[in-house]
């Protein structure tokens, strides 16, 4: 029997012997349905793209890269997506899953998968970031970017354990000072008394 391709992503079709492709029963969409409100519900952001026109390798890169900082990145139907939106923060932009779209979505560092996915972009004219969510707000392309610019969550983590070190350092500095000053002060009042 000849190898026949589901019409669909992945995610929806089935292998049956013989290798005819079927398409998922009711329940299993709602399996799914249900897997990726859990994932919107732990999300710190969900950004949207359309990979239409990439190349299997081009993908399978972006996917690596992805997964390095612990981002997920998968192809389903727009309308699973938009039902499984419902009561969550991704809410927001149900309205506009339309079109190929595949989401990465990230639990931990929102600013990761923004840079990976802008850097991606700009290397594959052909890979177009659609629009994002983070924390019940819409993120429209130009908000991606923005977010892409910051620094990542381990920077930002580095920084405010800096700054921290340096307030109990000036704080010692500070008090170690005091009884300097205060003997500079003595040793001034007793030069003035021995001069008198």
């Amino acid at each position: 029997a000849e190898d026949v391709s589901c019409a669909l992503p992945p995610v929806f079709c089935r292998k049956r012997k013989g290798g005819v492709f079927t398409t998922l029963k009711i329940d299993q969409k709602k399996q799914i349905v249900e897997e990726i409100r859990d994932k919107f519900a732990r999300s710190k952001v969900v950004i949207v793209t359309d990979y239409k026109g990439l190349d299997v390798a081009a993908i399978n890169d972006l996917r690596r890269k992805l997964r390095e900082e612990n981002v997920e990145y998968q192809v389903v139907k727009n309308t699973l997506l938009s039902i499984a939106a419902e009561g969550t923060d991704v809410a927001v932009i149900k309205e506009r899953f339309k079109g190929p779209s595949a989401i990465a979505l990230s639990y931990a560092d929102p600013v990761g998968p923004a840079k990976i996915l802008t850097k991606f972009a700009d290397e594959n004219k052909k890979f177009e970031i659609k629009f994002g969510a983070m924390g019940g707000k819409p993120l429209d392309l130009p908000g991606i970017k923005a977010l892409s610019s910051l620094p990542s969550r381990e920077v930002l983590l580095a920084q405010v354990l800096s700054a921290m070190n340096g307030v109990p350092t000036a704080l010692v500095r500070a008090l170690n000072d005091v009884p300097t000053r205060l003997v500079n002060v003595l040793r001034a009042i007793r030069e003035q008394k021995e001069a008198a």
